[in-house]
């Protein structure tokens, strides 16, 4: 304790005074009147039943957990709530870690009174199996930076996380249908907590007794203050809980006025923790992945449903049409310049190249076209060579072959010449030179 009073911030008397000066001509610090709130930012984060919240230079976040317990013997059908704070020591240098102080208390106890005791959240609703098995939820505030009024930024964090929080589906089973089975999110969606309405607190602070109020105290503020006034109510002007702290008395007109103030700002902070909560469920529906099948069963009756399935067939049958008449252009496009001959003055300076429009010349620029009359005298003077060569070889074919007429008769003379030229001239024919070795040999032993 007595660290924590040494590491404690104090304010100078210089600076006590000028803010004391200050409020009494109804001017703040930061600019504010003197029943204006300071900018209220609230996020979430990437897991359910997270919740970080901005109130000017004040930072709090918010986390809810949940787990089965035994139930109170007293309430055996109701489920428990508490919630846990942890003052950080970089929020202030007052604060250390361990054993939580007076205020952290007193913090704690402000925002369970205001949520419990209320019944903001249905605890009968987290009874699993009635005498064995409840939910209990848990909340834990941790303070991150303190830049006065505490209690409200801590109280807006606890909401938003309670509403953005998701608890297992349970079901039971077993033999004697006793088993509590916890369904993961993948086989049945989290169920979200019941909330009846939203408890809000909204703090006031008094200097010079209770001439001067102000609300939504900073931290300079709160140094200098002689006490303070915390109520909590929802938005519809139902008083859930009053703290009153500080030795300052207050008169009975001042806390009217109060609570009158407290109930529009309650409707103010509270539409702005709907706003925030029902945008962060619409990202978190858009980017969640779909388990179900999309597939839904149609009315073939319907008049509508028939209607836009006629639209939808109409329109392929004109895309089908469309792309039928390009691909005949294409084809007309493509034999009028096989066909065309090059009129074009344009082509007329490239003769050479626009005689002949085939396949390669027409989509490949560095092709050169080919001359049709050297192609045709090139065929036609190739066509005469074969021509010439065949009849070349039916005259040899002709000459080498024997003779089917009959034999005269010769002389021996004749016969011996007959057959030394009949020799060479077999050597030399092709029919010799297909008889097989020994004819060959025989031929030469016996002329």
């Amino acid at each position: 304790m007595e660290q924590r009073l040494a590491n404690a911030w104090k304010m100078t008397v210089n600076e006590s005074k000028f803010l004391r000066a200050a409020l009494l001509q109804d001017v703040r610090l930061d600019g504010r009147r003197q029943f204006d709130y300071r900018d209220l930012a609230i996020n979430f984060g990437k897991v359910d039943g997270s919740s970080e919240v901005h109130l000017g230079n004040t930072h709090v976040m918010g986390f809810v957990s949940g787990q089965l317990v035994q139930p109170y013997r007293d309430r055996p059908n109701e489920g428990t709530l508490s919630i846990f704070t942890e003052f950080s020591p970089m929020a202030d240098p007052s604060f250390e870690p361990g054993r939580p102080g007076e205020f952290a208390i007193e913090l704690g106890r402000i925002v369970d009174r205001g949520l419990r005791e209320s019944r903001a959240v249905d605890t009968e609703s987290l009874c699993v199996l009635a005498g064995k098995l409840v939910w209990s939820i848990r909340i834990d505030l941790h303070i991150l930076d303190n830049g006065g009024n505490l209690l409200d930024a801590s109280n807006i964090a606890a909401l938003a996380a309670l509403m953005t929080f998701r608890r297992p589906d349970c079901t039971l089973g077993g033999d004697d249908g006793q088993e509590v089975i916890v369904n993961p999110p993948e086989v049945r969606e989290p169920i979200p907590l019941i909330i009846h309405h939203l408890p809000i607190s909204v703090t006031f602070a008094f200097f010079d007794g209770d001439n001067n109020v102000v609300v939504d105290p900073t931290h300079f503020e709160e140094a200098v203050m002689g006490g303070r006034f915390t109520v909590t109510l929802n938005a519809d002007g139902d008083i859930c809980a009053i703290q009153k702290g500080g030795g300052v008395g207050v008169s009975h007109s001042v806390i009217m006025q109060c609570l009158r103030i407290a109930s529009v700002k309650a409707m103010d902070i509270t539409s702005k923790i709907k706003s925030a909560v029902e945008s962060f469920n619409a990202e978190r529906a858009s980017s969640k992945i779909k388990r179900h099948s999309s597939s839904v069963a149609l009315d073939v009756g319907d008049p509508e449903i028939n209607l836009g399935v006629q639209e939808r067939f109409d329109s392929l049958k004109e895309v089908t049409e469309m792309s039928k008449q390009h691909l005949e252009r294409l084809n007309l496009k493509t034999d009028e310049s096989c066909t065309s001959p090059c009129t074009d003055k344009r082509s007329k300076k490239k003769a050479g190249r626009c005689e002949f429009t085939g396949v390669a010349s027409n989509w490949d620029p560095y092709s050169r076209g080919i001359n049709v009359e050297s192609l045709k005298a090139s065929i036609a003077s190739r066509g005469t060579a074969d021509k010439e060569r065949m009849a070349a070889v039916g005259e040899a074919a002709s000459i080498n072959l024997p003779s089917t007429t009959p034999k005269s008769p010769v002389s021996p003379s004749m016969q011996s010449e007959t057959r030394v030229e009949g020799k060479i001239k077999t050597e030399k024919t092709l029919k010799d030179a297909v008889k097989p070795k020994h004819k060959r040999d025989r031929n030469r032993l016996h002329p």
